[in-house]
């Protein structure tokens, strides 16, 4: 079936937010996308519109059953141009989570072609500071009204914008955090359903963050589900180690996410000709080289930060203190490059971003 989108543009636009006090996700923009999906008809009516409450039935699927997924990216502002930062990975990664959950694919072209058409239509909310951007979430919800334990046979996808601060301030200026190596909770195993980007994942990874910031730590280091021994993702984001020159991530295994931020992490450090290796690596195999002195830096990535770095690692009782506690040169190197393409003050050499005519 031929898709046509189809504007509706609101009349009477919002107060804009302050920019300089913005908070993460707490104010949107005038419009949202939505989509339908029947098995009668399919992917059907995409529509720019007001953004609005949802009207949905209580036993809708979704919160019954937890079939929901989505993405997260952002727009910036460069000069009289807007930039998406890979957006085509996005919605190739939502059609992954999708087959795990068993929605119905969706078209990824159309999709960037109706994101652009959005963020154009939105492109007074993307603040222009250094480090602010758009924030854009798309999903999928269930919504058929049953409770049988069954997929759904009718969803909606959405997609909201909200305008969001820099990661960092200038105080800050990629102040490293500090983590606490989980064993005995788990975020997810192989088979599972931990490589998608699923609703029920963030849920059962909130009782460990509660404890690990109770303990004072800013983040949790999750360890495989079977052994707990070896390094999986830290928070909501993919964990990178840089030992004696090398840099070390955990191979997709089926319950990791494939990070976008990490993928372009890989592609930049290939391009340097930074030995870049993505196998097991077990917490273990990280003391000992923190203990003979060839762990040089630990750092995150992931869409909201791009690039965090460790500064402590927290593990059988003992603080590991990482490059001292600073920020380490390859790390800020990454986020510069990173950063610098997706806002366009860097030439963009990879290829990455995707130009919205405003």
């Amino acid at each position: 079936m031929s898709l046509s989108l189809t504007i509706h543009e609101r009349e009477e636009k919002k107060a804009k937010p302050d920019y300089d006090n913005l908070r993460f996700g707490a104010e949107f923009t005038d419009h949202m996308f939505i989509m339908d999906y029947s098995t009668e008809e399919s992917w059907h009516d995409p529509r720019i519109v007001s953004y609005q409450p949802l009207t949905m039935d209580p036993s809708s699927l979704v919160f019954h059953y937890g079939q929901a997924v989505f993405e997260g990216l952002k727009a910036y502002h460069f000069q009289d141009k807007l930039l998406l930062f890979r957006p085509e990975k996005n919605f190739k990664r939502l059609n992954e989570s999708n087959r795990r959950m068993n929605i119905p694919e969706i078209d990824e072209d159309f999709m960037v072609e109706a994101l652009k058409e959005l963020v154009k239509l939105e492109k007074d909310w993307i603040p222009t500071k250094e480090g602010q951007s758009l924030y854009i979430r798309p999903f999928i919800i269930a919504t058929e009204a049953s409770l049988s334990v069954k997929p759904s046979s009718r969803y909606k996808l959405i997609i909201i914008l909200s305008p969001v601060g820099a990661y960092y301030s200038n105080s800050e200026q990629m102040s490293p955090v500090s983590i606490f190596v989980e064993d005995d909770y788990v975020r997810s195993v192989k088979g599972g359903v931990g490589f998608t980007k699923t609703a029920g994942n963030y849920a059962a990874s909130l009782k460990a963050q509660k404890k690990a910031e109770d303990l004072g730590y800013d983040q949790v280091l999750w360890l495989d589900a079977i052994e707990k021994k070896y390094i999986e993702e830290v928070g909501s984001m993919n964990i990178f180690f840089k030992i004696n020159g090398e840099v070390i991530t955990p191979a997709l295994n089926g319950s990791i996410l494939e990070g976008i931020t990490r993928n372009s992490v890989i592609e930049l450090l290939k391009s340097w000709d930074i030995p870049v290796t993505e196998r097991l690596i077990s917490i273990d195999e990280v003391e000992a080289a923190h203990e003979n002195g060839t762990l040089e830096e630990i750092f995150g990535t992931g869409t909201a930060a791009v690039i965090s770095p460790v500064g402590t690692l927290k593990w059988k009782g003992t603080d590991l203190s990482i490059n001292n506690g600073e920020t380490g040169k390859l790390s800020l190197e990454l986020y510069e490059t990173i950063a610098g393409i997706q806002t366009g003050m860097m030439e963009d050499k990879m290829n990455w971003t995707v130009a919205v005519q405003a």
